[in-house]
This record gives C-alpha cells, sequence and structure tokens, in this order.
C-alpha cells in the first residue's frame, strides 16, 4: 500500500547533510591546472603549467635559481604540470601560501655544454659553472622544476597532449589526468630556465668550478 505523499516514511533515511566547499587557494591552483597545458614550440619554449606531482620529493627553498647551457642533449624526455611547496612558514613564501607552480622535465640521460647555475642571494650571486672543456656536464635521471624554459628546442617522436600518468620515456609516472608531453630526444640550444628544485640520480660535472660573484648567469 502506497504511503501518503505528505506523509515521511519511517524506513527511509533523512539525507545527509552536505558538506560545505571550503574554496581556497589549493582549489583555484588545481582548476588552473587542468586549465594550462604545456606548449612545445620548435624556436623558444616556454611552459606554464599547474598541479601535478612533484619531482623533487623535499621542501624548496622557495628561492628561485638560473640555469643556462649552450646545449642540452637528452634520450627519454618528459615533461608535465607540477606543484612545488615551501616548508611551512617559510619566509619565502610570499603571496603564494608557500606553492610555486612549475613545469616537470625529466629526462632519462642528458648532457649539458658550459652549463651555469646561479642564485641571487640579495646582492651577491652563488655561482657555479660546469662543462666548459672538451667534456659536458652529464645527469641519469635528471629532473627539472621550472617556471620559466626557453631556448631553441627540437624533438624526435613528440607526443603531446597525453595523460602524464601514462608515460614511459624517462621512468617517470606524472599524475593522472594532467596534460603532459613525452619524446623519443630533446636537443635544446642556447638553454635558459629559471628553476625551484632539480634532481639527478648521477650528476657529473666536469671542471667544477663554485664561487660568489656579482655576475648571474
Amino acid at each position: 500500500m502506497a504511503l501518503p505523499t505528505d506523509v515521511p516514511s519511517h524506513d527511509s533515511e533523512p539525507p545527509a547533510a552536505e558538506t560545505p566547499t571550503r574554496p581556497g587557494r589549493t582549489r583555484l591552483r588545481r582548476a588552473a591546472v587542468m586549465a594550462v597545458p604545456a606548449v612545445a614550440v620548435t624556436a623558444t619554449m616556454m611552459v606554464l603549467t599547474a598541479q601535478g606531482a612533484l619531482a623533487a620529493q623535499f621542501s624548496i627553498s622557495g628561492m628561485p635559481f638560473t640555469v643556462t647551457a649552450d646545449k642540452l642533449q637528452g634520450t627519454g624526455f618528459e615533461q608535465f604540470g607540477g606543484l612545488d611547496n615551501m616548508a611551512d612558514n617559510s619566509p619565502n613564501a610570499g603571496s603564494s601560501g608557500g606553492q610555486e607552480l612549475v613545469v616537470v622535465s625529466a629526462i632519462k640521460s642528458a648532457t649539458l655544454t658550459n652549463l651555469c647555475q646561479s642564485v641571487d642571494l640579495g646582492g651577491i650571486n652563488l655561482r657555479i659553472t660546469a662543462g666548459t672543456g672538451s667534456s659536458p656536464v652529464s645527469a641519469s635521471h635528471l629532473t627539472t622544476d621550472s617556471t620559466l624554459v626557453s631556448g631553441d628546442a627540437s624533438f624526435n617522436n613528440i607526443e603531446i597532449g597525453g595523460d602524464a600518468s601514462t608515460f614511459t620515456e624517462a621512468g617517470v609516472a606524472g599524475p593522472l589526468g594532467v596534460f603532459g608531453q613525452q619524446a623519443d630526444t630533446v636537443t635544446i640550444n642556447n638553454l635558459r630556465q629559471t628553476n625551484y628544485a632539480t634532481t639527478a640520480a648521477v650528476f657529473t660535472l666536469p671542471g667544477l668550478n663554485l664561487s660568489f660573484s656579482d655576475k648571474a648567469c
């Protein structure tokens, strides 16, 4: 026998109260990631990204550093969005809330000719150079978390628009559902990066020179 429409059933449970959604910086950043893909351009490679997995599993200092090289050659290339985090209460957090949107570039094996890296310490730069002679810098399983990548780039067998979680070229699985690209090989002349983190399984720097300088890279 059907119950009258104006009489509640004792067998049914009241609907669960909806949990209010609290808007915040993280939700906005997640939304931004899905909307902004990484883009490869042959003449100049500049990438904007949003949320992805961390390439470097550590708290970044929040101090960006510059990396330049006359030439980067790599085998096994992947690129996708990432979100790096500073330590709690970092003095470098500023208005970012301690988070930086980055593009994660992963290369299985790379060489860099005439490498220069500098970080501004406030009026003076900590500057590193290597690979300036006949032997280039070499790295295996190299990842960089960047807010700017520029140079003259070329790729072999590139796939653009893939889900980063399915990537295999560099042996790094990105985050599910995030736009990315991968290629068999990459070559970038006149490379310039603004980075927040770099990691490598092996990093060999022939002719390493570390000094304080008023000149940045």
